[in-house]
């Protein structure tokens, strides 16, 4: 493994966390398909387990593939610790979980992807911890629904589908003071925005996305910035402050003095993914290391290509209205380009004159652009967020997301512009 530190992404994506394999010089990461490790002797398998010092136990909860894709991931975020879960879901999840309980409450941005909106809604709800959703239109609106209960602010950087970027800074601002991190997902953004900059405490990722690049795999990351005082407000966060049952009374704040600021990240890892399982495969870690390998590129042509779409699109005769954060006015503008930089990624959606009946036709009638349920791949994708990925919320939620009944997402990749405009031309003739 390589212990230099470099400050370029493309150089970080290519050589953090890896060298070579020391017994064979392997370059490629190996694939490490197994399900537990031998033991150096008892006491090493017993200061493992009592975390004496870090290793590799069992695959559910660690594994050497799955750990060059962490150490990767957190260097790209600027973060300290990164951990690898079977989905982007599981990643959602388990961020929450990790901070709050019964009885507790976070309070989360309504624009949100639809499949994490419903997660907060229902399952979590039923599990007992409360999400409350506000507008993140006004940072206050944060402030006015935390009580002594909130254990996190959550938010998309980059919203799928309304695409208006997340005030960062302004509700770190505002939790940061009361003990309250604030949790991000950043996947539609990797890259061109660096949450743990402007005062994010935990990123998150469905690797599947951008990050893997090609609709190959199901992953997802989360990712500790350890720039978080979880000691300062320990009636804020008992579950890093107080003995925790789950793992024999250890106080995780404590624990990782002789580590380093990861006591978030390792409850995760220990308590979390050990006990609700949500592991990632070591090959689809593989897969996304060689997606990471190439995500510098493919994000400067995705942003290159969304723009010239987004500009074609504003000037439709057809369209009545484009989301996308590189043509945003405004309070909008001024939040993208406070938050983005080097591009503005390849998301955006349209509203098609003719409503529903319309924004179906514009999707059935697409030859190139994948009708798929799926953003970030090097192809170019289209959907129909109210009858598909956001089809569970009812009109007021899906307004409040950001979904209208006739808008249209679009995941714009890397195939030429002239080849991408050329198949949205004809598929908005045949809509009319």
């Amino acid at each position: 493994m390589s212990d230099k530190i470099y400050k370029n992404p493309s150089t970080i994506a290519l050589h953090t966390g890896w060298r070579k394999d020391e017994t064979t010089n392997s370059v490629t990461v190996p694939i490490h398909m197994t399900s537990s490790y031998q033991f150096d002797s008892t006491d090493h398998a017993a200061n493992l387990f009592a975390l004496g010092e870090l290793g590799n136990i069992y695959s559910r909860i660690m594994n050497p593939t799955n750990a060059v894709l962490e150490d990767k991931v957190a260097a790209l975020e600027g973060g300290v610790a990164a951990l690898g879960l079977a989905s982007g879901q599981a990643a959602s999840a388990y961020a929450v979980q990790n901070l709050s309980t019964q009885g507790d409450n976070i309070v989360a941005s309504s624009h949100l992807y639809g499949g994490t909106y419903n997660q907060f809604k229902n399952p979590l709800s039923d599990m007992g911890i409360e999400v409350r959703f506000v507008d993140p239109g006004d940072p206050e609106n944060f402030s006015k629904a935390t009580d002594e209960k909130t254990r996190a602010y959550y938010g998309e950087v980059l919203p799928n589908p309304s695409f208006e970027v997340f005030p960062i800074e302004e509700v770190a601002n505002i939790g940061r003071p009361l003990g309250i991190p604030l949790i991000v997902d950043n996947t539609a953004s990797p890259l061109i925005c660096r949450p743990f900059s402007h005062g994010a405490a935990v990123s998150i990722h469905s690797t599947t996305k951008y990050i893997g690049g090609h609709g190959t795999s199901i992953g997802g990351i989360i990712v500790d910035g350890g720039n978080f005082d979880w000691e300062a407000h320990p009636e804020r966060q008992p579950k890093l402050n107080k003995p925790d049952l789950n793992y024999d009374g250890v106080v995780w704040t404590e624990a990782v003095k002789p580590m380093g600021p990861i006591a978030y990240i390792l409850k995760a890892r220990t308590t979390m993914l050990r006990d609700m399982g949500a592991a990632m495969s070591p090959f689809n870690a593989f897969l996304f290391i060689q997606g990471l390998e190439t995500l510098t590129l493919r994000m400067k042509e995705h942003s290159v290509n969304g723009l010239k779409v987004a500009q074609y699109l504003e000037n439709h005769p057809m369209v009545q209205r484009v989301a996308y954060s590189g043509t945003a006015k405004g309070l909008a503008k001024e939040r993208a380009d406070k938050y983005l930089s080097g591009g503005h990624g390849g998301l955006l959606g349209f509203e098609i004159n003719g409503g529903i009946e319309a924004g179906k036709a514009f999707i059935n009638s697409l030859e190139m652009l994948y009708h798929v349920a799926n953003i970030g791949d090097s192809r170019s994708l289209a959907i129909h967020p109210a009858s598909t990925t956001h089809s569970q919320l009812n009109e007021e939620e899906l307004l409040s997301a950001g979904v209208s009944p006739g808008y249209v997402r679009l995941s714009i990749g890397i195939e030429h512009i002239d080849d991408i405009i050329a198949d949205i031309e004809q598929a908005l003739e045949k809509a009319v």
